[in-house]
């Protein structure tokens, strides 16, 4: 038997062995133990980088405008944190082991064909937060133009289905190709601008806090708004936190095959997430409650709050610092799980420079403008509908990791067909269906596609649980007896 040290990476015949396999290329190959060289700052400024960014910046308001008052809201995002930061951490721990991507975990459990319907379900949603994101970047760069092009706020739309004029979707684009250029590069200077960017955005966030304390004073009626709290609204409003980064709990291998340790992934992921996301949430809420008092309104939107800055130097500046907060958030966050997904479909013929690009294209398609329109929508439709899916998968991966195989892993088998990990894995499949459907009632009443009971829209209100439960439960109970893992003599 191999000496377990020995089971962290392929062996030079492994490595060409699987080279030649229908279901490798030189993105989804383990990175070698000697590749593995990101710290505890590289983690951490990643997550700085993700959390740092506009829908961050504005996810307290869609909780306040439910009747939590500043600190309420404030612990609704935290605890969300904690929640989804479990499974991320259980994922993230294959990553750093094996070296492995987020596509490649998944044959574990799904089989090695049958991974593309974690990886595909996951990549729809990664399309959509990179159009949100994508949209939201050339947002900043519209309204940085704007000083200088008054008129283009009257234009009228290209057409009534797009819904946005042509500036506006000129800018869009825009950022669209900076985008495209950056993954075009790869990871390394994926890592070079996360690193470099997570302290300017932190110090234009604290900026703008000290900004409105010494403008007003205070932070005005905002803290002092009374509590409408409601448990109705309380939980699927947590379970909106907990699918924000429900997406990330699945994927964050792609990142931690590069991480020195366990103990380098677990520091910079608990630092960069619980730290960073409600601290800027608070900002958040902070500088709007100050908005009230200066202009007589709350101004949620940050890109429409520094439009109101006059001077031009540092009205560009600080449209720039947001365009730098979106691209950072949408590099780690939105493309490189989708890209990832996409190359594992075809490893031959897709690159993660190609699946990148594909990303981009449906990005556009999806008409992101239109999913972020209205705030409880954002939450009820758009953050707890796909927390319904991603729930199922994350219970069934680290129910087969963690029970069924005690984190030990054949790497050979993840790349070979007919292997120890089968093509599909049936009994996945059949756990991930089963997690999915009792939110489907639930989400078909709130997208107003059918009459629901009440019991079936309470019970959405808890979907990515009861999916994250059910597929856990089921899975393991299907898989019970499996034999572990089985490890083929040295070479």
């Amino acid at each position: 038997m191999r000496a377990e040290k020995d089971l962290y990476e392929l062996s030079e015949k492994e490595r060409e062995r699987v080279c030649i396999s229908p279901y490798c290329n030189n993105d989804l190959l383990p990175t070698p133990i000697a590749g593995r060289k990101w710290g505890v700052w590289d983690i951490a400024s990643l997550w700085i980088g993700m959390c740092v960014c506009i829908p961050t910046y504005m996810l307290a308001s869609s909780l306040i405008s439910g009747g939590m008052n500043w600190w309420q809201a404030i612990l609704t995002i935290f605890l969300g944190n904690v929640i989804v930061l479990i499974p991320m951490l259980l994922n993230a721990h294959a990553g750093t082991k094996y070296g492995i991507p987020a596509p490649v975990f998944a044959r574990l459990s799904f089989g090695v064909k049958g991974a593309s319907i974690p990886a595909l379900i996951r990549a729809v949603v990664a399309c959509g937060w990179f159009g949100i994101q994508t949209w939201i970047g050339g947002w900043a760069i519209y309204k940085l133009l704007t000083i200088y092009f008054t008129g283009w706020d009257t234009l009228a739309p290209v057409s009534a289905f797009l819904g946005i004029n042509l500036p506006q979707l000129l800018c869009f684009l825009f950022f669209w190709l900076i985008n495209m250029f950056v993954i075009y590069k790869g990871m390394e200077l994926i890592k070079y601008v996360e690193n470099y960017a997570s302290l300017l955005l932190l110090f234009v966030g604290f900026a703008l806090f000290g900004w409105a304390y010494f403008r007003v004073g205070s932070f005005g009626p905002m803290f002092r708004q009374e509590s409408h709290f409601s448990w109705k609204f309380f939980f699927p409003a947590l379970t909106g936190m907990v699918g924000f980064w429900a997406t990330l709990s699945l994927n964050i291998p792609d990142f931690t095959r590069y991480a020195r340790s366990q103990k380098v992934q677990v520091l910079g992921q608990v630092i960069g997430l619980n730290i960073t996301m409600p601290l800027y949430s608070f900002i958040g809420v902070a500088v709007t409650s100050a908005t009230i008092i200066i202009y007589g309104q709350a101004i949620w939107d940050p890109v429409v709050l520094l439009s109101q800055f006059k001077n031009p130097l540092i009205n560009a500046l600080a449209q720039m610092s947001l365009f730098f907060a979106t691209l950072t958030t949408n590099l780690a966050a939105n493309i490189v799980a989708p890209a990832n997904a996409f190359s594992n479909l075809a490893p031959k013929k897709i690159s993660f420079r190609t699946g990148g690009l594909i990303t981009g294209l449906i990005g556009i398609l999806m008409m992101p403008w239109k999913l972020v329109n209205d705030p409880k929508g954002y939450i009820f439709t758009w953050l707890i509908g796909y927390s319904a899916l991603l729930g199922p998968i994350a219970g069934i991966m680290i129910a087969d990791y963690v029970l069924i195989r005690k984190r030990l892993i054949n790497l050979a088998g993840l790349y070979t067909e007919n292997g120890e990990y089968k093509n599909f894995n049936w009994k996945a499949v059949i756990a991930l269906i089963a997690g999915v459907i009792p939110n489907i009632p639930g989400f078909l009443g709130t997208v107003g596609l059918a009459g629901v009971g009440e019991f079936w829209m309470n019970l959405y209100n808890y979907a990515w649980f009861i999916g994250f439960g059910l597929a856990f439960l089921l899975y393991a109970a299907l898989m019970a007896g499996e034999k572990g893992t089985r490890f083929p003599a040295a070479d």
